[in-house]
């Protein structure tokens, strides 16, 4: 009966949640299907250069949402209501303390920073209305990922997928309506995207309107301790997020080398593609995370080693599915953000899907793993493989197997990368056993 109580919330929790993140991860794919078709390989080459700043501002509100949410459910498990409140509020006022931070970069650094990504003169203003705007809608994508993480920990996962779903379909309605019909281009691709957290928080407001919330803003002194326990224990999303921005900022830099900007096009697709498959990795991590913490919460080491071998039996599962998919249809795939037909474009695109996400498996295990670590409070060996897999491994790699392989050296850089940090995440989550022993 315990195991199938156990079964049961694991598979509500994620199974919406990764609906959501599916959602969620469409803004940005959303966009590189529709400036393909509005603005050609200029236009994706454009949104490539700029997604990065997207990835840093998105992972910073997951930063913040995940380890306030972690902490706060934590406490809320062990009836500690006022410390509970606290967490919430303290995560509130750093969250727009710092979303602040990208406001002012957006209304004054855009243009240094747009150059600083390698956007050449064909491509400059693009990239730079693109970077521009979503660092303007900063405080949205963050305040909307921290109300996303709370409503989940509080009971209500259902909402917050249909506020995910919500905001993201909203997005690809107007990123259709702004690109053709209101012909408003690029600007009209990153205006839909920014206006996607907005009616995703509306869609979360009648659960505080009615008082459903138990967790609220309390009257009481910012305390950098708690801050910084609540970051510590978010890292990880946030590295999980960046590296990802940085990989496509390293990669961008190599493959303008070797193959210019059809190259930089093609990897578009590619990486716009993983952040999908990655987003459901992502969903059934955070599925488990308020599980995991408040069984962590009332000392339940049972449940927790049930629902991590149930999340990875599913990361086994989807990567089958997953990479069967894109390797017997990579061909199509490319041919969807192909609109002008180029041939380079698409043998590019093609050799790549099926190299790439050789590291589906790999990468589903390492995140599972890492928001296992961090859901119990252990933070270091999170910490560990987050930086590995996005900072450590993964630059180093990139420059070696490129000036070893060329283009075909680029993409069996993200699989080795993450076959390596799985070998050590492995070892790592074996060591903490033996402790605990």
């Amino acid at each position: 009966m315990n195991n199938a109580k156990c079964f049961k919330e694991f598979a509500k929790y994620t199974s919406l949640n990764v609906l959501g993140m599916i959602g969620l991860s469409c803004y940005i794919l959303a966009d590189t299907f529709f400036v393909s078709k509005g603005l050609g390989a200029n236009g994706l080459t454009a949104l490539n250069l700029a997604i990065p700043i997207y990835s840093f501002i998105n992972g910073s509100g997951l930063m913040l949402g995940m380890g306030g949410a972690t902490k706060y459910s934590i406490l809320k498990s062990q009836d500690k209501t006022r410390d509970a409140n606290r967490a919430f509020t303290n995560t509130v006022l750093f969250t727009l303390g710092l979303a602040l931070v990208f406001f002012a970069i957006g209304v004054f650094l855009s243009g240094a920073i747009t150059r600083l990504l390698g956007a050449d003169d064909i491509v400059y203003q693009m990239s730079k209305t693109y970077l521009q705007v979503i660092l303007l809608f900063a405080p949205m994508f963050m305040l909307n990922n921290v109300l996303l993480c709370f409503v989940r920990n509080d009971g209500a996962p259902q909402l917050s997928m249909l506020a995910m779903i919500g905001g993201s379909l909203s997005n690809i309605i107007l990123d259709y309506i702004f690109i053709f019909p209101c012909n408003m281009g690029i600007f009209g691709a990153v205006l839909a995207t920014g206006l996607a957290p907005i009616i995703s928080m509306l869609i979360l407001s009648p659960y505080f309107l009615k008082k459903r919330n138990q967790f609220q803003l309390i009257r009481c002194s910012i305390s950098w301790k708690l801050i910084s326990n609540i970051v510590s224990t978010g890292l990880p999303s946030l590295i999980t997020e960046v590296s990802s921005g940085i990989v496509i900022i390293v990669f961008n830099k190599i493959i303008l080398g070797l193959q210019g900007n059809t190259g930089v096009a093609a990897y578009g697709v590619i990486a716009n593609l993983s952040l999908v498959v990655i987003s459901i990795y992502t969903g059934v991590a955070q599925g488990i995370q308020p599980i995991l913490s408040k069984n962590y919460g009332t000392g339940n080491k049972k449940d927790i080693k049930q629902i991590l071998r149930y999340s990875l039996v599913t990361v086994l599962a989807v990567s089958g599915i997953v990479y069967s998919s894109v390797f017997f249809g990579a061909d199509f795939i490319a041919s969807i953000f192909n609109s002008e037909q180029n041939a380079l474009l698409q043998s590019i695109a093609v050799t790549g899907l099926k190299i790439y996400f050789i590291a589906c498996v790999f990468a589903g295990f390492n995140i599972i793993l890492s928001v296992y670590f961090t859901s119990t409070e252990h933070a270091r060996p999170a910490h560990i493989i987050s930086l590995l897999r996005g900072f450590i491994v993964i630059i180093p790699m990139a420059f070696l197997l490129s000036s070893i392989g060329g283009m075909i050296g680029v993409w069996f850089t993200f699989p080795t990368t993450e076959l390596i940090v799985a070998i050590i995440g492995l070892t790592l989550y074996l060591l903490s056993r033996r402790k605990v022993n």
